[in-house]
């Protein structure tokens, strides 16, 4: 754990460093809420249309969604959030004008995972 989904408008297609995003929140994830590298799992998902506001204008926005089982303070899931959030702009080329936001929750109590043998 932690599950990490990176949901990003079309319009940062290839504006994004994958690799080195999913590396920086894994990093954030072990250093503030004391999760496992090893554990960290981070999917990116294009949203081919997104409206911001009105809609009279084009905007980019890129949205992480963080899940971890339960058990963190309000406070660390806050601090994290900030830290993803801070860190969103060095992974983004040209995010001027973007939309940036994280949330962290906690998971289900039913779920459960499993590494492929």
């Amino acid at each position: 754990m932690p599950n990490i989904t990176v949901d990003h408008s079309a319009g940062l297609d290839g504006r994004i460093d994958r690799a080195a995003l999913a590396g920086a929140v894994h990093q954030a994830c072990v250093d503030t809420v004391a999760a496992r590298t090893a554990a960290c799992k981070t999917r990116f998902r294009r949203a081919d249309e997104t409206v911001v506001g009105d809609g009279a204008e084009p905007a980019d926005l890129v949205h992480v969604e963080i899940a971890l089982l339960a058990g963190r303070t309000a406070e660390a899931k806050t601090a994290l959030a900030e830290s993803v959030l801070a860190l969103l702009p060095e992974h983004v080329e040209d995010p001027r004008g973007a939309h940036l936001s994280v949330e962290v929750r906690d998971l289900e109590p039913a779920y459960t995972s499993a590494r492929g043998q």
